[in-house]
């Protein structure tokens, strides 16, 4: 495993565009179940209620906690993070953070949100990269190594050289 030194922590645009990819692909998938249990009428804001039921709450809010925290303990990734090659890791053994740290890290994002987001903006000019979520559940988000070259690879570049 790479040592403190050797990190590259993932940015605050990296971070940005694996959200964007993670908020695409739940959309994808709760978006059908909520119709499905409401109609299209749960987007119109004058028709729904905030927390319009069981299943309301169960897709918005449980199921992706649950989906989250799943691939954040097997991955150390979601979706997202997986497409820009990022990953969590323990701030201190830089292994897969344990379930606990997991969950604050989850929650944390909601504190992070509230004062203006700037717990999520804090990204960007922290000297580790480290958002409030990061900083109360002791992870990082670093860039996956570059994987080594195959022999193949490496073969066929000097073939060509």
């Amino acid at each position: 495993m790479s040592t403190q030194s050797q990190l590259h922590y993932a940015g605050f645009w990296r971070r940005t565009l694996a959200s964007l990819i993670d908020t695409l692909w739940m959309m994808l998938l709760i978006t059908p179940l909520l119709v499905y249990f409401y109609g299209w009428e749960y987007f119109d804001p004058y028709q729904s209620p905030p927390l319009d039921g069981t299943a309301d709450l169960l897709l918005t809010w449980v199921a992706p906690a649950i989906a989250v925290i799943l691939f954040w303990r097997a991955k150390q990734a979601t979706p997202g993070k997986m497409a820009v090659h990022a990953r969590v890791v323990d701030a201190r053994s830089l292994q897969t953070p344990g379930t606990g740290q997991l969950i604050i890290r989850y929650l944390g994002y909601f504190l992070a949100t509230l004062p203006l987001c700037l717990g999520l903006l804090w990204v960007a000019f922290d000297p580790r990269k480290q958002g409030w979520h990061d900083k109360l559940a002791s992870t990082l988000v670093v860039c996956n190594p570059a994987p080594a070259p195959t022999t193949e690879l490496r073969s066929a570049a000097e073939g060509q050289a």
